[in-house]
This record gives C-alpha cells, sequence and structure tokens, in this order.
C-alpha cells in the first residue's frame, strides 16, 4: 500500500533534483556567448565543450541505473547529485576552454546517472493511479529549469557568464543533504531485493528482462523515440535563437521565444500527465505526435516575427516536451523492479546519443547555407518519424502494461 505522505515527500524532493538538473543542462548554452568572448575558443573547441556533458551523460545513465539496481535508488540519486553540482562549481572556476570541457564531462557523468533513478524512484513510490502524473510532474520540472538559467541570463552582462555555472552548482549542494536526509529507499525495491537475496526471484540477465518476455518491441520502439525526440529538442534548443534572429527578431525576443518554449513544454508535460494513468491516454498522446510535426511546418511558414512567431514556438515547445514527457514517464513502467534503474538508463542512453547528434546535424544544415526555413523543412521527415515511432509504443506498451496489471490483479508473481 502506498503511502500518500511518503509518496508527496519523494515527489517533492526529486522534482527539486530535477529542478537543478534543467538547470545544469542548459547553462552551457546561455553561457556560450561569455565563454567565447573570454576564452575566444576555435569552433571545434566549443564543439567540444557542449558535446562532453552530453556524453557524460550517455555514460552516467548506463552506469547509474545498473548500480542503482544492485545497491538502491536513494544512494546512486543522491551521489548523482553531489557530483553534478560540486563539477558545476569546477566549471565556473575555470581557466581555459580545456578545464571547462573535463569539468562539463564529469558534470555530465553525475547528469546522466541522476535520470534514471529520479524516474525509477518516483514510479516505485507512487500510487498506479497517481504515477504517470507524479513522473510528468517531475520531468516538467527540468525546462523549468533551463527557462530559470534562460532568465539569469538575460538579467546579467555576459561576462558573468560563471554565475550560471554556480547557480548549477550551488543549489544542487542545498537540496543533496535534503534528499540525504528526508528521501526514502524505494519501498518496492527493497521488498524485491529481499525477494531476490532469499532466492524467490533473481534475474539472471538484465539484457534478458529488457529486452525478454514480451518487451523487446516495445524497448526498440522506446530507443527510437528517445534517440529521435531528443535529437530534436536539442537541435531546436541550441539553434532555435539562432533561427529565430535569421528571421529577423532580436535577440531579445529570441531569448523570449527560447523561455517560452521551455515554459510551454513545462505546461504541457503536467497537462499530459493528467491522461497517460487513464483512457484517454491514447487520445492525448495522439494529439501531441500529430502537433509535432504540424507545427514545425507552420514554423517553416510562418513570416512572423512577433507576438505570432513566439506563439508558433510555445505550442512546438509544448508539444516536444510533452513528447518527452511520455516517454520519461512510460520507460519505467515497461520493465520489472530489479531491471528498471538499467532498462530506463539504457533509454536515457539513447536519447542522449539523439542529444549529441541533435545540434551537430544544426550545424551541418547552417553551414550548408541552409535559411531558417529550409532547415525545418529538412527536420520535418524526422519530426514525422519520431511521431510515428512513438505513437506506436503507446499502443505496444499499452498493451504490455494491461497484461502487467492482469497478472497483478490474477496473483501471478510479477517478472
Amino acid at each position: 500500500m502506498i503511502n500518500a505522505g511518503r509518496a508527496g515527500a519523494v515527489v517533492a524532493l526529486c522534482l527539486l533534483a530535477a529542478v537543478c538538473e534543467g538547470i545544469d543542462l542548459q547553462a552551457a548554452g546561455v553561457a556560450a556567448a561569455g565563454i567565447g568572448a573570454e576564452f575566444k575558443p576555435a569552433p571545434q573547441q566549443l564543439g567540444t565543450f557542449f558535446s562532453a556533458s552530453t556524453f557524460g551523460l550517455l555514460l552516467g545513465a548506463l552506469l547509474g541505473g545498473w548500480l542503482s539496481d544492485r545497491h538502491g535508488r536513494k544512494s546512486i540519486l543522491v551521489s548523482s547529485v553531489v557530483a553534478f553540482g560540486v563539477f558545476s562549481l569546477f566549471t565556473a572556476a575555470a581557466h581555459d576552454i580545456t578545464q571547462l570541457t573535463w569539468a562539463r564531462l564529469f558534470t555530465g557523468f553525475g547528469l546522466g546517472g541522476a535520470m534514471p533513478n529520479l524516474l525509477a524512484l518516483v514510479t516505485e513510490e507512487s500510487s498506479e493511479r497517481s504515477r504517470h502524473a507524479n513522473l510528468t510532474v517531475v520531468y516538467a520540472a527540468m525546462p523549468i529549469g533551463g527557462a530559470l538559467v534562460s532568465l539569469i541570463a538575460m538579467m546579467v552582462p555576459i561576462d558573468n557568464w560563471r554565475l550560471m555555472f554556480i547557480a548549477g552548482g550551488v543549489l544542487p549542494l542545498i537540496v543533496a543533504p535534503l534528499m540525504a536526509r528526508y528521501l526514502p529507499e524505494s519501498a518496492e525495491f527493497q521488498a524485491k531485493r529481499a525477494s531476490a537475496v532469499l532466492g524467490a526471484s533473481v534475474p539472471v540477465n538484465r539484457w534478458r528482462q529488457v529486452m525478454g518476455e514480451g518487451r523487446g518491441l516495445s524497448s526498440l520502439l522506446l530507443w527510437i523515440s528517445f534517440f529521435l525526440g531528443l535529437l530534436i529538442l536539442y537541435l531546436l534548443l541550441n539553434w532555435l535563437p539562432t533561427l529565430m534572429i535569421g528571421r529577423g527578431m532580436s535577440p531579445a525576443s529570441a531569448a523570449l521565444a527560447q523561455i517560452a518554449f521551455n515554459a510551454g513544454g513545462a505546461v504541457a508535460a503536467v497537462g499530459l500527465g493528467r491522461f497517460l494513468g487513464g483512457p484517454h491516454r491514447l487520445p492525448a498522446v495522439s494529439i501531441t505526435v500529430i502537433a509535432m510535426p504540424l507545427l514545425v511546418w507552420m514554423l517553416a511558414r510562418s513570416q512572423g516575427q512577433g507576438a505570432d512567431a513566439v506563439f508558433i514556438v510555445l505550442a512546438l515547445g509544448c508539444a516536444v516536451l510533452a513528447l518527452q514527457a511520455f516517454l520519461n514517464a512510460t520507460a519505467p513502467t515497461i520493465y520489472p523492479v530489479l531491471a528498471r534503474g538499467f532498462g530506463v538508463g539504457v533509454a536515457v542512453a539513447m536519447g542522449r546519443l539523439g542529444a549529441v547528434v541533435g545540434p551537430k546535424l544544426g550545424g551541418v544544415w547552417k553551414a550548408a547555407g541552409l535559411s531558417t526555413p529550409q532547415l525545418l523543412f529538412k527536420l520535418l521527415p524526422i519530426v514525422i518519424l519520431a511521431s510515428v515511432a512513438t505513437l506506436v509504443l503507446a499502443l505496444a506498451s499499452g498493451r504490455l502494461m494491461r497484461g502487467a496489471g492482469k497478472c497483478r490483479n490474477g496473483n501471478v508473481k510479477e517478472r
């Protein structure tokens, strides 16, 4: 039986950790102008700096998910939050682009370790009725963190870029002791782990747990959707201000569009979560995946430079980040408890590959001389493919979850 007060504490603390993660994830992008002005890195050096965090995220997600299935969610999550806080402060103290790059690599390692454990812990401490809503609320905190760091960037001169990383370091180090003191370990994980120790339910091979027992199709669709979804998201996060300025927007208006993208996405993610646990799950996901390519097409066709363009960007943020919320809410529900950290970690790592490819793809297209409409039309087939993969995942995972529910209701031992 889920304790509502305990579940509320888990969601609140994980939400704070997710805000901190959102700040750190976007700190490098909003600080880039100041870093460029101070250190004058070559384009390839700046590209390596951006990629370092994502590479660390990929490794951290794999290792953090695997370790949490062995040692528990709480200890790995708190350690990850401390790690990305400390290394964000190291980033703020860097004296050259090489030190910056190494600091971002280890910051990313901590960020990657946190994500699978946030999702697994919220899943295991939420009732079946509130699980999807809680997961999407926690995920929505990440774009809120991104919007906060964008606001900081708007209010300070570019030569104060270190402030972004100081904020990204201090806040996690305030939240981590609160988590260590008040965050409970997953009761479901502890129960399953105790059962495994007694020999009642030992997962022989985590890859078999992830790909076997009817999960293979859902896992493949999850990986494809994560990869394409984060490719789209990070291409837009990195290039949207440049694209909007290329359409004639002022830098201030482009920054406002970026904030609208994040804020709209946070609201949409929370709204979608209200439908994911009920009979309206498939219609809600269908609306999201249909809206995403339609809005990319509208943005490519739009000639506006003011409020109309900002509104389209806001709506696009709603669709893109709602899709991510669905993926993050679905991933932990696919896998059994003792393979959940690893399964979610692999999915997050696949997404991080997309996060590496997206900005680089945008750079290749811009270097080829594509205008903003041309680039968005180039992106459109990828967006359509992501939408199709996500819709098929919604169908496949729905059948898988219904089957798991019948097993529980029929008192069949969970696999």
